[in-house]
């Protein structure tokens, strides 16, 4: 239902070979890891703090890229760790990647900017709601490249001062702020296979309010990473008009092999939607290790291409005619009785 591309940097060791795709026509490969290049756009100057920023100059194939049909709506894996600066540095390299490849729509990972030692680490970053290093990173990048982005998720001011909210920013393709999701369900659990704990309430504040956004590419649905267990809150987000769930996730290796690939495909099948779902892949400085296989799913639950592990992205066309009949020949949404 939609032409995917994707490209992927292995980890090392890793032996070269094809991606692996879904159902879509779809093309991938493995890369090295190469020195990071030349980069534009705004970058924080710290490894975990929001001390300084530099404006680098847009790099002259931007103008190309302009010129180019943005039809496609892209998800980004990242293995992010603590210094901000090369995680930023490492966006610009990705989404520039997508631009390239026709993305008019890119999904970030969730803690796309910082996923340090430890939970609270985050709290260091903590933002002003429409005033911070990162906000407007994003809204440039989505202003220079001339793109929606959705932001994966940065930390920005709670009520609680001792936390932050998980918030989810979608910036259009002039760099306007255009909505704001706060994460709502919180991931408190124990992993005995691993020997892990995650509170994440001790740092995060949850939010309360639903998200569905207008955009070219149709109605956007926002949710993030433990969202996905919650299939009431993808009911209320199709109630809103929702046609395509837009996820920054960081799922964990154990519950990613699980679980993801069967909640995210039990999303779409469910609300008949495409699910564009990007996330944290590998290992990280806390001695975690996240899921990966970033992914964009089609109503019909079909995997339409995606990143097994490692950093990268996959970008197809979304094909909201063949939504639109899908919900009206296979009418499930319409006949529900509770």
């Amino acid at each position: 239902m939609g032409a995917c591309q994707g490209k992927y940097r292995g980890l090392p060791g890793q032996v070269q070979g094809p991606a692996r795709a879904g159902t879509g026509a779809c093309q991938g490969r493995y890369r090295g890891l190469p020195l990071l290049g030349p980069t534009s756009g705004l970058m924080l100057c710290s490894g975990q703090t929001a001390a300084a920023v530099v404006v680098f100059e847009p790099q002259e194939k931007y103008a190309s890229n302009m010129s180019r049909e943005k039809n496609r709506v892209c998800a980004i894996q990242m293995a992010t760790g603590p210094n901000v600066s090369a995680n930023l540095l490492e966006v610009e390299r990705l989404v520039t990647e997508a631009v390239e490849n026709g993305a008019g729509l890119v999904v970030l990972p969730e803690n796309f900017a910082f996923m340090g030692k430890r939970d609270r680490d985050l709290c260091a970053l903590r933002e002003i709601d429409h005033d911070g290093p990162l906000q407007e990173f994003l809204s440039q990048l989505a202003k220079r490249h001339e793109i929606w982005v959705v932001g994966g998720t940065i930390p920005l001011e709670a009520h609680d001062n001792s936390k932050v909210r998980a918030a989810c920013i979608v910036y259009d393709d002039q760099g306007r702020r255009v909505g704001r999701y706060d994460k709502i369900h919180l991931f408190d659990v124990n992993l005995i296979e691993a020997n892990e704990r995650y509170v994440e309430s001790e740092t995060i504040e949850a939010g309360d309010q639903i998200v569905v956004l207008d955009s070219p590419f149709g109605k956007l649905g926002i949710a993030v990473c433990y969202d996905l267990r919650f299939p009431e809150l993808f009911r209320k987000l199709l109630d809103k008009g929702m046609e395509i769930a837009c996820m920054p996730s960081s799922f964990t290796a154990i519950t990613g092999k699980a679980h993801w690939d069967t909640l995210v495909r039990a999303r779409a099948i469910e609300n008949l939607s495409y699910v564009v779902a990007a996330a944290q892949g590998g290992f990280h400085i806390n001695g975690r290790e996240t899921h990966g296989h970033s992914m964009v799913v089609d109503p019909w639950g079909n995997i339409l291409a995606q990143v097994p592990r490692g950093t990268g992205s996959v970008s197809c066309k979304l094909d909201l005619g063949y939504l639109a009949s899908l919900r009206r020949n296979f009418p499930t949404i319409n006949h529900r009785k509770l």
